[in-house]
């Protein structure tokens, strides 16, 4: 060989035969060979998440090929930016990234029918911010890849435009940053932060609902840069109108862009996601498994990841191999884990009559007694709650109600679970006892 750098591409050629050639271009193109010393191969990788990545599940083929290659065992290093400067005694020449994550980009993305219309409208605002939606508003039940559509919009809008200003934040830590500024006087710091950003990126924003002075300092801050032509995305667990406890001002400038909603995948687009996630951390299955896993794992996309960081561990830790019983397993195990039970709308009515003695027909009728009225709210607050059914299906299920008589009662039970603790306790014991039903 002529070259340090032969020597790698050899290492990658032996990789090839363990590896699929999407595994390898994915976690090693960024990777590069520094230098062969003290018995140590040195390796320099920018890309921190891809850095961990091969130290945790690819550093033993690296060494197995290396071994193949001289016949003895070298110790591999994997520097990251500053560790490579410190060797050079210069400054890196390529800063970290804030979203340098290959796991969260748009190419990782996989689209089907429920989230084709978010897709495309956040790839539109990386393209060009606040020229077409502003705010971009994403609203879905956890798990459904929101999150990654915000990274891969700041990671798109900073390989674009590497001067940008990329502001990524969840609305709960906004109202604690909030706080501590307010507690250390350093409001203008706070305010600067976010006013002067080029991109806002807000994950969980139905946090701050209910939350008077971060909704008036989110108020300024949304003006602020709207006025200024800068990028608003937004997302949540529901769309603006179902957040009762949000200010009607910031509602209204939710809703002033483009609302997207992301569903639970369908069959097909499930078994995308698997053979993509499969792909990413090095995992090759069969056809008849990654269906299978397709079939049974049907929620949201993050048990689907979870599953098949299951199915690696059994076969990294335990020695198993990825076969039927393995896989059984660890869709076994993850249902058991994310407790995916969906009770029906008849199951959580049921159960609240025999709670408060009440008759299910007299429930879902008009009567407006006091002990009927309580009941019918909590029913409708926490059929909201944990299933999938919408405002207007809601009605449905209480005598054809309308939407907005909907959105009364959930805000009514919101309020007085906060005011009132012995109620809040009455709503938490129905839905546990609910949940044990499955």
């Amino acid at each position: 060989m002529n070259s340090i750098n032969d020597v790698w591409k050899s290492v990658l050629v032996r990789l090839g035969k363990q590896l699929s050639e999407t595994t390898i271009e994915t976690w090693f193109d960024e990777v590069e060979v520094i230098t062969m010393e003290d018995s140590a191969f040195v390796l320099h990788c920018s890309n921190s998440f891809k850095k961990s990545t091969i130290e945790a599940r690819f550093m033993r083929h690296i060494k197995e090929a290396l071994k193949d290659i001289f016949s003895t065992d070298l110790e591999v290093k994997i520097l990251n930016d500053e560790q490579l400067s410190a060797y050079h005694g210069v400054a890196p020449d390529r800063p970290s990234s804030l979203f340098d994550s290959a796991a969260f980009t748009f190419g990782t993305y996989v689209v089907g029918p429920s989230n084709k219309l978010a897709y495309a409208a956040a790839k539109a605002v990386a393209e060009k911010p606040a020229e077409n939606y502003n705010p971009l508003f994403i609203y879905g039940d956890s798990g459904l890849g929101k999150t990654h559509l915000l990274y891969a919009i700041g990671n798109q809008v900073q390989t674009k435009f590497p001067a940008a200003r990329i502001v990524y934040i969840k609305g709960d830590e906004f109202t604690n940053e909030l706080v501590n500024a307010i507690r250390e006087g350093k409001n203008a710091d706070f305010r600067e932060k976010y006013r002067q950003a080029d991109l806002l990126l807000v994950d969980d924003i139905q946090f701050i609902a209910g939350k008077q002075q971060t909704q008036e300092e989110f108020f300024h801050t949304f003006n602020t840069l709207y006025e200024s032509k800068k990028q608003i995305v937004l997302t949540s667990d529901r769309p603006p109108r179902e957040m009762t406890q949000l200010e009607d001002r910031l509602r209204t400038r939710f809703e002033w862009g483009l609302m997207v909603d992301v569903a639970p995948p369908d069959f097909e687009t499930r078994l995308a996601i698997i053979k993509t996630k499969a792909a990413l951390i090095g995992v090759q299955l069969p056809d008849e498994i990654t269906g299978y896993i397709a079939e049974n794992v049907t929620a949201n996309v993050r048990q689907i990841e979870g599953t098949l960081n299951k199915i690696l561990a059994y076969r990294d830790l335990l020695g198993d191999k990825v076969d039927d019983q393995a896989v059984s397993r660890a869709v076994r195990d993850m249902l058991q884990k994310s407790n995916e039970y969906v009770p029906s709308p008849q199951v959580i009515i049921s159960y609240i009559c025999k709670y408060f003695n009440l008759e299910p027909d007299m429930l879902r009728g008009q009567s407006r007694g006091r002990e009927l009225v309580n009941g019918r709210q909590i029913a409708m607050y926490l059929i909201r709650r944990m299933t999938n059914l919408s405002l207007v299906d809601i009605g449905k299920e209480f005598g054809g109600r309308d939407h907005t008589t909907v959105l009364h009662s959930l805000d009514k039970v919101e309020k007085q679970m906060r005011s009132d603790p012995a109620f809040a306790e009455v709503v938490k014991e129905i839905t546990t006892n609910i949940n044990s039903k499955r």
